[in-house]
């Protein structure tokens, strides 16, 4: 299956597994929001250290405006394949579409890690 438009590059299997493990220690001992509408509140607050947004969201429209918004506001996004993972990564029973850090918490290391790699995918794919 193709990628959704909204995906702006690719992320290995090791990365999106790190990002979903970042999200669940992030939960465990700093803060996270989960939801499209929280995501977006924190992106515009200028409080998130990740944003990790799921692909398999339909309609696609419901998560399409967060990675527009992560670039205007200079914060970090990564995409992870599924919203059921992201979900239980989160503790809950049901899928997420978005969620994110904004306190790393025990995870700043790992959220620094994930960072990084994006950065540098992101100037892989303009070159």
């Amino acid at each position: 299956m193709s990628k959704p438009y909204f995906v702006k590059f690719e992320v290995s299997k090791d990365l999106a597994n790190a990002a979903y493990e970042a999200v669940r220690v992030a939960k465990q001992s700093g803060k996270v929001r989960k939801g499209t509408n929280e995501t977006t509140k924190a992106i515009e607050r200028g409080i998130s250290k990740l944003v990790v947004i799921a692909e398999d969201v339909e309609p696609p429209e419901v998560v399409a405006h967060l990675p527009i918004l992560c670039e205007e506001r200079n914060a970090s996004y990564i995409f992870v394949p599924s919203k059921q993972q992201l979900g239980m990564s989160l503790g809950i029973d049901v899928g997420s579409a978005a969620a994110t850090i904004v306190e790393a918490g025990e995870a700043q290391h790992i959220v620094e890690q994930v960072v990084n790699s994006i950065a540098g995918l992101k100037t892989a794919k303009k070159e």
